[in-house]
């Protein structure tokens, strides 16, 4: 290695096939968007979808700041959080772990471990929904609900995921009706307690899993009265729990895969 190139250490962690770069915000150079893009990068860089930014909180154990994989800022990331909550929980054993988000305080409870497969379930807090409205495409309506878990969600129900669904979510994603983009969600029902769930996330694209994205497709499908809670959640990278009372809790593991040094 080159003696002037800079090495800044990460760890990665995946929740239901999300995965997440961890970094300690000592190492966080001036521009956090650009750099967060080159290491999520799945050829040039580590490959992610996204980074989790950890600052010094005085009311939590911390502060994660969430860079999307092409450099946007998030306000949070379910499955994010819950790989931070592994991460701090493989540094110091604690049952329960409170970080600060761009949506506020979550408390990750610590439910089980199987070597380095965490699980938690997250106070999520109160979901807003919205009535159901349609949005016009290039070749059909769409309805949806929308659907904010401190970040915006849109929730089209479907009777199966059709090939090329990336394109329209994509276009949904991007419609004018939304000023700052939408993440969306399809969902088809199984049964009153099972969804399946496809994600395109604002800022990555398609992602495997999504836990404010199962988050929002759970309330929208119990609200549409097409399900009930608690309902499992299941999508490509596996299954997630959503129970709603008052507020939203969400049940689901996260693995630490590695951990090791990007060269800048």
């Amino acid at each position: 290695m080159n003696s002037t190139a800079t090495a800044i250490p990460f760890v990665k962690a995946s929740a239901c096939g999300n995965d997440f770069l961890i970094i300690d915000g000592i190492h966080a150079p001036a521009d956090l968007a650009a750099f967060s893009r080159r290491i999520c990068e799945r050829h040039q860089g580590v490959g992610a979808d996204g980074v989790e930014w950890l600052f010094p909180a005085q009311d939590a154990e911390v502060q994660a700041r969430l860079f999307n994989a092409d450099g946007s800022e998030a306000e949070i990331s379910g499955n994010g959080t819950r790989c931070v909550a592994a991460y701090i929980c493989s540094e110091q054993a604690k049952e329960k772990v409170v970080i600060r988000t761009g949506a506020g305080l979550k408390i990750c409870t610590f439910t089980s471990r199987s070597g380095a497969q965490y699980e938690f379930e997250i106070a999520m807090g109160e979901p807003q929904v919205g009535d159901e409205f349609p949005i016009k495409l290039a070749f059909r309506e769409v309805r949806g609900i929308p659907v904010s878990m401190g970040n915006p969600h849109y929730v089209v129900f479907v009777n199966e995921f059709a090939p090329g669904w990336q394109a329209e979510a994509a276009e949904i994603g991007g419609h004018p009706n939304f000023k700052y983009g939408i993440n969306v969600e399809l969902v088809t029902k199984v049964d009153n307690r099972n969804i399946n769930a496809r994600f395109f996330e604002r800022g990555v694209g398609e992602t495997q899993s999504s836990g404010t994205g199962s988050c929002a497709a759970a309330v929208a499908a119990i609200v549409a009265e097409r399900a009930e809670s608690p309902l499992r959640v299941h999508a490509p990278g596996g299954v997630q729990t959503v129970r709603w009372e008052q507020q939203v809790f969400l049940r689901g593991t996260a693995q630490l895969v590695c951990r090791g040094e990007f060269f800048v």
